[in-house]
């Protein structure tokens, strides 16, 4: 048997070395699932923020087109018939040529569209039989709209005929057939008709034209889109000629009568209604949108359509140009509260990943030296850490824009990659550029170069500070300028280096007070702090002024933007109750009273804490003012409580001292009234006679003048307030039986509504209007009422406010996590020599609390700095920028222009980023400090 010899190994066989990248990253795992969670943290909020943007953009673009109504986001074309005898034929053509210019940047929703022929003028009918409130015969109108069969129900006859009916012989001078129409049921029944009237009109030339009810029916939805502005169809309509009522009901006619129109109104026009598919619109592409429908209503399609349909006097029409101005303007008011958060998070992420760079940096330095002394090249070097970042950034920079484009579908793709990509670019070159430079050889260092750079800085957030206060925040017309918008950051960044000037001289300042004292914990503590804040780390300048401005960035940005958000929410329970009067109201029809009991009741309600019942009539007059008798809007309330409601709605407050002597003064003495702003410039002081629309009549004398009042706010309303007593209602008919209710405190609105309910006698209705036709109103109609509550629910329903804070908060949420994560990385930097440090210590007696009090003294001092700086730049940056802040589309009215400085919102963003950034020092100091300690103890000191 033959024993195998070894082979010799050849020249070409031996070992080759282990691959670079593969190497380092199996010597460091933990530190590479960092670095990849880090790339994967910021990807995915640089590729949401984006997309979040444009998802709440369209929302509110989509939301306020739709609350604007199926009309107004409709296209409207309109042109005379093409002849006597056209057909519904002739209606289809016209609509394909009129759909075959929309798509690309529109739609039309194709199952809503409506069209047809109308006549333009209502007829007067002259039958005797039929209702005449006034004297005035009802008028009708005449439509004809394709597939109206689909929208009814018919309950009576049957639909018009699409056939036309045969014409009579023009020699025998026989007057034509009837019109066949189909009337709805509600309406026949008010004006008088039923199946088989003829309704004839007035003579026109060619004789006098007649309509047969055919078919009555009911709308199968009356909320349909189909119905808005078609006509008087579901029910008749009241018309008006001064105080005089008569009605308007429309009817439906069939094909068969569609070349007869213009004999019953003189005159027809076909129509066709276009709705726009509102919830494809977008507001990245608003602007070509907005040229394409101008041009078709007034540009090159507009005059391609008549000649491709055939009609010359085409015309088109619409709201959508000026509803989109409207939304743009809308978009442009609220566009700055949508970029402060984004912006604070993204200034945090970067100054974050620059940290972690330099931090990784003088991590390896060592590594890195001798690479370079054992021959290495500084570019072959950098090429290498490109590649280890490569590895790591790149599949999670990858699996993070594509989960965020998952979670958040939009239609646009480029500024979420764009963003995902610099951010992923970022984070991959931070720790090579910084090895390049602790690479290069050193260089005498320029002491001039820290100061100009500040300088810039300083220069830089002054211009931007001046042309906010100059310009406002988003100038009205334009888009939003970065600059403007960054103009918070700038002054945190400002903040962040004036503080790191002086954070070094006032720690050093309380190491050498604490060196007096007996304890060696705090000493020691501010003396590292001091050290770390300004001393140089292995002849560099350390990095440690990054977390300053990490959480200066955060507190700042945060606490401007809730600064703003809780001014717009004050602004908008202003306006809400302001719109109602106070917190709950109650009003009446006319001068009408309210029910007997019903205010005591009402007052006596959980969650009222002031009930103002008053008397207020719209139709009284003043005379003796300069301009003579002037119409006024007289209030009658009890003076302590109204004013108490003033000045809780911060509306006209006066003393109510003032209107003291009113209620039971001396007979035939004049009444202390208020006058308005307005109508005191009118009236000079003195005495004055008021007569009231409901009778009577008393002399006032001006007692105080009011800018606002609750009861009527609005502004230049001319008003008088009177004391509620004997002597007003004695002089005033009515004043003693209150027709409004106001409320201060937290009624609830159903409570409010039940109790109306069961206070009203049965059957209760208010007297009606001269001229008017009786009817049974509802509780609602007669007796509305209405809460502060529910008025600011109405305001805060708007998805462009909802959108931009829910944006503002989640990026808070981002930087304050960036913020946290920059202290846990300069706690990570400074763990190695602390922790032989306290190893030290340790042999020497230091006991274990001690150490962690050793940690938190050293710690601490920066982010006590950083908060209270960040709370002092967040409110120079509400005081400097908030009074150029429009905040009416936030509040959803219109508001005077400012932020008010309150102490709250800025101080919840400071304190609450301190307890988190104290809650992690400590939790980190107790236990990888602890862990780093005992290795320590058994490794010996390895310095």
């Amino acid at each position: 048997m033959t024993t195998p010899r070894p082979s010799t190994p050849s020249p070409g066989s031996a070992p080759r070395p282990a691959p670079w990248i593969r190497t380092r990253l199996r010597a460091a795992p933990l530190g590479t699932l960092l670095a990849a969670a880090l790339a994967f943290v910021a990807v995915l909020l640089a590729a949401a923020l984006p997309r979040a943007q444009d998802r709440g953009s369209d929302q509110a673009l989509r939301a306020f087109l739709h609350r604007s109504g199926p009309i107004a986001t409709s296209l409207l074309a309109t042109a005379p018939p093409l002849d006597a005898a056209q057909g519904p034929e002739a209606l289809d053509e016209t609509l394909k040529g009129l759909l075959a210019r929309t798509g690309g940047d529109f739609d039309i929703v194709r199952d809503e569209v409506v069209y047809g022929s109308r006549t333009v003028k209502r007829q007067p009918l002259v039958e005797p039989e039929l209702t005449s409130p006034s004297g005035i015969p009802p008028g009708m109108s005449l439509l004809y709209v394709r597939q109206a069969e689909a929208h009814v129900k018919l309950v009576e006859g049957h639909w018009p005929a699409d056939t036309p009916a045969p014409s009579a012989d023009a020699a025998s001078g026989a007057a034509p057939p009837p019109l066949q129409i189909a009337l709805s049921r509600g309406a026949a029944e008010t004006i008088g008709a039923r199946l088989g009237s003829v309704l004839k009109t007035a003579t026109v030339t060619g004789g006098a034209p007649s309509a047969e009810v055919v078919g009555l029916f009911t709308a199968v939805d009356e909320t349909e889109d189909f119905w808005t502005e078609l006509g008087c169809f579901n029910r008749a309509c009241e018309h008006y000629t001064g105080d005089k009522l008569s009605w308007d009901a429309d009817a439906f006619v069939g094909a068969g009568s569609l070349g007869r129109l213009d004999s019953w109104g003189r005159t027809a026009e076909d129509f066709w209604r276009l709705p726009v598919d509102v919830d494809r619109l977008r507001a990245d592409r608003l602007d070509a949108t907005s040229a394409h429908i101008a041009s078709y209503l007034a540009g090159p399609i507009a005059a391609a359509l008549p000649v491709e349909t055939r009609r010359e006097l085409l015309r088109s029409s619409s709201r959508l140009p000026e509803l989109f101005e409207e939304a743009r303007a809308r978009r442009q008011a609220a566009a700055p509260l949508a970029a402060i958060g984004p912006l604070g998070v993204a200034g945090v992420a970067f100054v974050v990943l620059c940290l972690a760079g330099a931090l990784t940096a003088d991590r390896r330095e060592a590594e890195l030296r001798l690479l370079l002394a054992r021959g290495g090249s500084r570019s072959g070097i950098v090429g290498r850490l490109l590649g280890e970042g490569a590895v790591t950034v790149l599949p999670a920079a990858a699996v993070a824009t594509a989960l965020a484009v998952l979670l958040l579908p939009t239609p646009r793709l480029a500024p979420s990659l764009l963003a995902a990509a610099a951010v992923a670019l970022l984070t991959l070159l931070a720790f090579p550029v910084r090895a390049a430079v602790l690479l290069t050889p050193p260089r005498p260092v320029a002491r001039w170069r820290r100061p100009v750079a500040e300088l810039l800085v300083v220069i830089a957030t002054g211009a931007a500070v001046l042309e906010v206060r100059r310009r406002g925040v988003a100038p009205a017309g334009a888009d939003l300028d970065p600059l403007l918008v960054a103009a918070p950051l700038l002054l945190a960044l400002c903040g962040a280096l004036l503080l790191a000037r002086l954070q070094p001289v006032v720690t050093g300042w309380l190491a050498r007070a604490a060196a007096r004292r007996s304890g060696l914990v705090g000493f020691l503590g501010l003396a590292l702090a001091a050290r770390g804040a300004g001393a140089p780390v292995r002849g560099r300048s350390g990095p440690s002024v990054l977390p300053l401005i990490a959480l200066l960035l955060a507190i700042t940005s945060g606490g401007f933007g809730a600064a703003v958000l809780q001014s717009a929410d004050s602004a908008r329970l202003g306006v809400a109750r302001l719109s109602v009067g106070g917190d709950a109201s109650i009003a009446a029809y006319g001068r009408s009273p309210l029910p007997d009991g019903l205010v005591k009741a009402a007052g006596e309600l959980p969650g009222v804490r002031t009930s103002v019942p008053l008397w207020i009539d719209h139709d009284s007059t003043v005379l003796g003012t300069a301009q003579g008798p002037t119409q006024v809007t007289v209030i009658v309330a009890e003076a302590a409580a109204y004013a108490e409601l003033s000045r809780a709605l911060g509306c006209g407050s006066f003393d109510p001292a003032l209107l003291a002597a009113g209620g039971g003064g001396a007979a035939g003495a004049p009444v202390p009234a208020l006058f308005s702003s307005g109508l005191a410039r009118q009236a000079a002081p003195g005495t004055y006679t008021l007569r009231p629309g409901s009778g009577g009549e008393l002399r006032t004398r001006v007692a105080g003048v009011i800018g606002c009042t609750p009861a009527r706010p609005a502004a230049g309303a001319a008003t008088v307030v009177l004391p509620a007593g004997p002597a007003t209602a004695a002089l005033v008919r009515g004043a003693d039986h209150p027709n409004r209710w106001f409320a201060l405190g937290s009624p609830d609105g159903a409570r409010l509504r039940a109790l109306l309910g069961s206070a009203l006698p049965k059957p209760s209705a208010p007297a009606p209007a001269p001229g008017s036709v009786p009817r049974g109103p509802s509780t609602e109609e007669v007796y509305p009422v209405r809460t502060s509550a529910e008025a600011l629910a109405e305001l805060s329903a708007d998805p462009l406010q909802r959108s931009a804070e829910h944006l503002f908060w989640a990026s808070v949420a981002g930087a304050a996590g960036f913020a946290l994560l920059a202290v846990l990385l300069r706690l990570t930097r400074t763990l190695p020599e602390r922790a032989a440090l306290l190893a030290r210590l340790r042999t020497m007696g230091l006991r274990r609390r001690q150490g962690v009090q050793l940690i938190l003294a050293e710690t601490l001092p920066q982010t006590l700095a950083a908060t209270a700086g960040g709370a002092l730049v967040a409110a120079a940056a509400v005081a400097l920028l908030g009074p150029a802040m429009d905040l009416s589309t936030l509040v959803g009215a219109s508001v005077p222009t400012g932020v008010r400085l309150t102490a709250g919102p800025v101080l919840t963003q400071a304190l609450g980023l301190a307890a988190l950034v104290a809650a992690a020092v400590l939790v980190e100091a107790a236990t990888s400090g602890r862990r780093q300690i005992t290795t320590e103890l058994r490794a010996g000191d390895q310095s």
